[in-house]
């Protein structure tokens, strides 16, 4: 004879999760503006005509956003990053955003954006 097995009750979240940039360590999250994932990476490398290119007009590495104009139309777009974006692409640096994907390149490092 089998016992009847009882049904446990997954465990209420009573906080909500942080990313551990927010503490200073490394990334934990790939939600926009956090660790750029290996899938999100290919996906913009494979539409390269989705890219355009920019200029950073501002930067603060404390608060992690960077605002950028674009060549083709002069738009300002602003971006938050919390893995060190803004420390990489000073003012006057030229970049590339993917809109779609929300990759940022600056020179060969590509960072995962959240553009607002």
């Amino acid at each position: 004879m089998s016992s009847q097995h009882r049904h446990i009750p997954p465990l209420e979240v009573r906080e909500r999760a942080a990313c551990m940039c927010d503490h200073g360590d490394s990334c934990s999250s790939f939600a926009p503006g956090h660790a750029l994932h290996l899938i999100q990476a290919r996906l913009a490398s494979a539409t390269p005509s989705e890219w355009a290119d920019a200029i950073v007009e501002a930067s603060d590495a404390r608060s992690g956003f960077v605002i950028i104009r674009t060549v083709a139309d002069g738009t300002a777009v602003a971006l938050w990053n919390g893995t060190g974006a803004a420390a990489v692409a000073t003012a006057g640096t030229p970049v590339a955003l993917h809109e779609r994907y929300h990759v940022l390149a600056v020179g060969g490092a590509r960072f995962n954006v959240l553009q607002g």
